[in-house]
C-alpha cells in the first residue's frame, strides 16, 4: 500500500481533474485501508468525494468500519439518495451509530427516504443511551424455534444469512413470547445429528445483557466469559440484539481512548478528527480547561513559598532542592493513580477495598521514600566531601532535611494519588479525572509545605 498521506495529499490535489485515477487507486484497496486515507483527507467535502467515487458495495463496506472518522458528516455531505443507500446497506448497529451523530437536519432530511423497517429499527435503538448495549447491539440475529430440527435450523440460517453481517450464534426463542431459551452455536449445529431437536443441544441460560448495561460492562462480560457474542434483553427479557466482540474491542478502545485524554488533562473529544485536521482553535478549546484549572492550582505554590520567605532568605541552600523534592512527590502520586485507576477499570478492586489500598500504599511509599532520601542524602554528602559544592558548615543538616522531606513527600503522594480515585468515584464522577497533571498539582503544592515544615524542625537552631 502506498503511503496513505501520499494517497491523501493525491485526493486534494485531482479531485477535480482525474476521478477515475483516484477511483482505481482506492478500489484496490480493502475497506480498513480505504478508511484510513479517508480519515487523512483534511477536508471533509473532499473526503465525501472520495467516497462518492467508490462502487456502492466498497462504499458500504467502508462506512460499516467504526474506524472511519467523520462518517456521519460525510454521508450527510454527500446526495440524498447515495446516502439513504449506504445507510441501508450498513449493519444495523454501525448504521444507528452514524445516524445518532448526525445534526437534527440530516436525520430529518435522510429517515424519511429509508424503508419503513429500517426506519423502525433505527428509531427502536435511539432510545437506548449511548454507550449503552442497546446503542452498540445489532438486531440481525438468527432465531430458532424450540421444536427445529438441526436439519431445519441449518436450512433457516441459509436463508438468513444472504442478509445478515455476520452470524456468530443462533438464539432459541420461545414462540410467542420471545423469551431466550437457549443458545447454539455454528459448530454444534455442524456437529450435531441432522434429525436431532435443537432444544437438545441449545445451551441454556447463557450469559446475558441489559439493554441498559453501559459498553464497558458489555465488553468485560465477552472478554471474562470469553463470547463471541452476547444477547441483549429488554426489560420483559425479550431478545431483542446482540453485541459481538468487535463491537466489545471498539468499546474497549474507545474507553481506553477517553480515559488516556482525561489522564493527560485534555478534555475527551478534542481528537475526533485527525491531528492534523483538527482546527487549532478546537485543539486550544480542548486542552486551555485543565490549563487553566492546573495553572491556578499552581499559583498555590507561589503562596506557599512567599509564606516561607523568610526561611528560604535565612537558608537560601533550600531552594535548590525545590524542583527535587516537588517533582519526586508528583511523581509518586501520578504513579499510584495510574495504578489504582487501572485496577477499577479492570475491577481488580472495588470502593470497598479503599482501606486495605491505603494500607498497602502506606507500605509502598514508605519503602520508595525511603529509597529516594537515602539516594537524596548520599548525593549531598558525596559532593559536599568531594568538593563538588559547598553546602556550607551545616551541610549534614541541609542532607538530613532533604532525606526526611523525600520520605514523607513521597509518602504523602502515593497516599493522595492512590486515594483520589476512590473518592471521585464514590462522588460518582470518572476516577480518570485524578489525571497525573491534577495529582501533581496537588503533591506540589502540599510537598513545599512538607519540605519547609522539616527544614524548620531540623535546621532550628542552626540556619533557621
Amino acid at each position: 500500500m502506498q503511503d496513505v498521506e501520499q494517497m491523501a495529499g493525491l485526493i486534494h490535489r485531482h479531485r477535480d481533474e482525474d476521478h477515475d485515477a483516484i477511483r482505481a487507486m482506492l478500489v484496490e484497496l480493502p475497506a480498513a485501508d480505504i478508511v484510513e486515507v479517508v480519515n487523512a483527507v483534511p477536508s471533509v467535502a473532499e473526503a465525501a468525494e472520495a467516497l462518492e467515487l467508490l462502487p456502492l458495495s466498497r462504499a458500504i463496506r467502508v462506512c460499516n468500519q467504526p474506524t472511519l472518522r467523520r462518517r456521519s458528516v460525510l454521508i450527510e455531505q454527500g446526495p440524498p439518495e447515495l446516502a439513504a443507500k449506504l445507510l441501508s446497506g450498513m449493519a444495523a448497529d454501525e448504521r444507528t451509530s452514524a445516524v445518532r451523530a448526525m445534526s437534527a437536519r440530516g436525520q430529518r432530511l435522510l429517515l424519511p427516504l429509508l424503508s419503513q423497517d429500517i426506519r423502525r429499527e433505527i428509531e427502536l435503538q435511539l432510545r437506548y443511551a449511548e454507550g449503552t448495549a442497546g446503542d452498540m447491539m445489532s438486531t440481525e440475529f438468527v432465531r430458532l424455534d424450540p421444536t427445529m430440527t438441526v436439519a431445519q435450523a441449518i436450512d433457516r440460517i441459509r436463508i438468513v444469512a444472504r442478509d445478515q453481517e455476520a452470524i456468530y450464534a443462533c438464539y432459541v426463542i420461545e414462540p410467542g413470547t420471545g423469551m431466550l431459551l437457549g443458545a447454539i452455536s455454528l459448530r454444534d449445529l455442524v456437529m450435531a445429528d441432522a434429525a436431532r431437536p435443537v432444544s437438545e443441544i441449545m445451551r441454556p441460560h447463557p450469559v446475558t445483557v441489559a439493554t441498559g448495561d453501559k459498553q464497558k460492562e458489555v465488553a468485560h462480560k465477552i472478554s471474562k466469559y470469553n463470547l463471541l457474542a452476547v444477547p441483549v434483553l429488554e426489560s420483559d427479557n425479550r431478545v431483542i440484539g446482540f453485541v459481538t466482540v468487535d463491537d466489545a474491542i471498539d468499546a474497549i478502545i474507545e474507553e481506553q481512548t477517553y480515559t488516556v485524554l482525561k489522564m493527560g488533562a485534555v478534555e475527551p473529544g478534542a481528537l475526533d478528527d485527525p491531528y492534523m485536521a483538527t482546527p487549532w482553535l478546537t485543539l486550544v478549546k480542548k486542552r486551555a480547561t485543565w490549563l487553566v484549572v492546573l495553572f491556578l492550582g499552581e499559583m498555590l505554590t507561589a503562596t506557599a513559598m512567599g509564606h516561607f520567605e523568610e526561611q528560604i532568605a535565612k537558608a537560601v541552600v533550600l531552594a535548590l532542592f525545590v524542583p527535587l523534592i516537588i517533582s519526586s512527590g508528583g511523581n509518586s502520586g501520578s504513579q499510584a493513580t495510574s495504578l489504582l485507576i487501572r485496577a477499577l477499570a479492570l475491577r481488580e478492586i472495588r470502593l470497598g477495598d479503599w482501606i486495605r489500598v491505603l494500607g498497602r500504599e502506606l507500605v509502598s511509599g514508605l519503602s520508595l521514600g525511603c529509597i529516594l532520601g537515602l539516594i537524596g542524602t548520599v548525593r549531598i554528602c558525596l559532593w559536599q566531601v568531594l568538593g563538588w559544592y559547598d553546602y556550607g558548615p551545616h551541610w549534614g543538616l541541609v542532607a538530613a532535611t532533604v532525606g526526611l522531606s523525600l520520605i514523607g513527600i513521597v509518602l504523602w503522594g502515593s497516599i493522595a494519588g492512590a486515594m483520589l480515585p476512590f473518592l471521585l468515584k464514590r462522588l460518582g464522577m470518572d476516577p480518570a479525572t485524578s489525571s497525573a497533571p491534577f495529582v501533581a498539582t496537588l503533591v506540589d503544592v502540599t510537598g513545599l509545605v512538607i519540605y519547609f515544615s522539616v527544614a524548620q524542625v531540623v535546621l532550628r537552631g542552626a540556619l533557621l
